[in-house]
């Protein structure tokens, strides 16, 4: 027996008063406090997701925590809701209980908010919720990541979500270091440095070492700036100080920087010599900085 997708007319919500909001809303604390799931009926599903607009911030979360409790059966109608809603409090509150549920069903919707919704809130919510769902949402945000309509902020939000999941999955993140498009390979990176930091993943850190040589300069300078943070100088030392002869003014100033930041002390002069033929004012300007601290701290 195949399993009915619910019609647009089963999936739409009313409102409440604010007295039916209320009424309702301690009904299900009740419910909640004695450990017993509310009841997930057409009826009862929608009140619950009509309550996610109340004005009230206690009572939004006790029908987020409800539908919450109810599963991957309130799914289709916080979807409906995230996409169709005109209230975008209701649409804020259906990605945070999205979020609450994790469920791999509510991908598509998830990506389409995030790609089309112009609310920030729902944006992150629904880039927080694809974080929950793990490495079945990798694939997919990394296609969101290759879109040139992808902004600034949306990349920011998804290297957030790309980071949480590294934190619980660092090798899902092997092949993307990989790929042939340098953004995802920077995205790879940002998302393990945590596992490199933390000593957690030894094929973390070869990813992040190998990208010190990769043939795109923006993934270079990247893989500098995170080696700087993540690794201590006998790791990555001398593979920074051949950096400091790199082609691009941003991978010699990264690197610069890392050296800095990595208490490298052995670099001091590699960098008095990098400086001495720096062509561009603006990388010596930092290599000095680098250098007179290296000095100060050895």
């Amino acid at each position: 027996m195949t399993e009915q997708t619910p019609n647009s007319s089963m999936l739409e919500v009313g409102e409440l008063t604010e007295a039916e909001a209320y009424q309702l809303a301690e009904a299900l604390k009740l419910q909640l406090a004695d450990h017993l799931q509310p009841n997930s009926d057409d009826d009862s599903l929608r009140r619950m997701v009509a309550g996610l607009g109340d004005q009230r911030g206690s009572l939004r979360l006790t029908f987020a925590q409800s539908l919450g409790s109810v599963g991957e059966a309130a799914v289709p109608i916080l979807c409906h809701a995230l996409k169709n809603n005109p209230n975008v409090v209701i649409r804020r509150a259906s990605a945070k209980t999205l979020n609450i549920i994790g469920s791999e069903l509510a991908l598509p919707n998830l990506i389409e908010a995030f790609e089309t919704d112009d609310d920030p809130v729902v944006q992150g919510s629904s880039a927080g919720a694809m974080a929950t769902i793990g490495i079945p949402a990798i694939e997919s945000i990394f296609k969101i990541l290759s879109d040139k309509k992808c902004t600034a902020f949306q990349v920011g939000l998804i290297n957030l979500a790309l980071s949480f999941i590294g934190a619980k999955a660092p090798d899902a993140f092997n092949t993307a270091a990989k790929s042939g498009n340098p953004e995802i390979r920077i995205a790879a990176l940002t998302a393990l440095s945590e596992q490199v930091q933390s000593g957690s993943s030894r094929s973390a850190r070869n990813l992040l070492l190998e990208a010190l040589g990769d043939e795109e300069e923006e993934v270079r300078a990247e893989a500098a700036t995170i080696t700087g943070k993540t690794l201590d100088p006998e790791d990555a030392e001398d593979q920074l100080i051949i950096l400091l002869q790199d082609t691009a003014p941003q991978v010699r100033k990264n690197t610069a920087l890392a050296l800095m930041k990595m208490e490298a002390c052995h670099s001091i002069e590699p960098l008095m010599t990098a400086i001495k033929s720096e062509p561009d004012n603006q990388v010596k300007a930092v290599m000095e900085v680098a250098h007179n601290q290296l000095k100060r701290i050895s």
